[in-house]
């Protein structure tokens, strides 16, 4: 199915892939991990290219990122053990930067169950507010969320004052909270916001897709 760019004002919407952190439950980097013949971070290029453009992924500065496509830019966090507003802002920031675009939805690279029919639409909620983002009771998916580019500062802002929870952001900003009831229709079973912490969330995933086991998952 091939899904329209968004309806919102925005003539384009980026995408941005957080592909951080020490992996140190997994016990190897989680946007490598095979999802068939691709790794996890290529199979979020993928769906995410379906709805968005262009697309911004994020790493650590000394974090070694193989196989991208040509056409997606990386971005070095250059604020180490900042967390995912850490790479939000390098993201947002580049964006600002160097093009036109105005919003983004950002993900991170170890969710290889999201569907474009679901970021499409949580994109179609932004309206005329800062960001929205996908709220399950009392909790965030703030990498389940489009942001405006705009917030760039905002963001910087937070992580000079050392703080460093996404929820300051989204508390203190025009905030669209989406309550995941909303998506069903477009994703049941709320596959979208199933990530891969530990080794057995990974082999659970490769499983719903009838995919191989590695050996080191025996």
């Amino acid at each position: 199915m091939t899904i329209s760019q968004s309806t919102t004002t925005d003539p384009l919407i980026a995408g941005i892939i957080l592909c951080g952190g020490k992996s140190s439950r997994m016990g190897r980097p989680k946007w490598s991990l095979p999802i068939g013949d691709e790794t996890c971070l290529q199979r979020t290029i993928r769906i995410l290219r379906e709805v968005t453009s262009p697309i911004i992924a994020v790493a650590a500065e000394d974090q070694p990122i193989t196989g991208l496509p040509a056409d997606v830019t990386l971005v070095r966090d250059q604020i180490p053990e900042k967390g995912p507003l850490a790479g939000l802002s390098a993201g947002l920031e580049y964006l600002q930067k160097h093009t036109a675009i105005t919003s983004a939805y950002v993900t991170s690279c170890d969710a290889p169950l999201l569907n474009s029919e679901f970021i499409a639409s949580v994109i179609d909620q932004l309206g005329d507010h800062d960001l929205a983002v996908v709220k399950e009771g009392k909790f965030y998916h703030p990498l389940a969320g489009v942001y405006r580019v705009s917030l760039s500062e905002r963001v910087a802002s937070l992580l000079a004052e050392d703080r460093l929870r996404p929820l300051f952001l989204i508390e203190e900003s025009n905030s669209r909270e989406i309550d995941i009831e909303e998506l069903r229709d477009v994703d049941p079973n709320l596959d979208s916001l199933r990530n891969m912490n530990k080794p057995e969330d990974y082999r659970s995933i490769l499983e719903s897709l009838d995919l191989p086991i590695p050996a080191w998952l025996s």
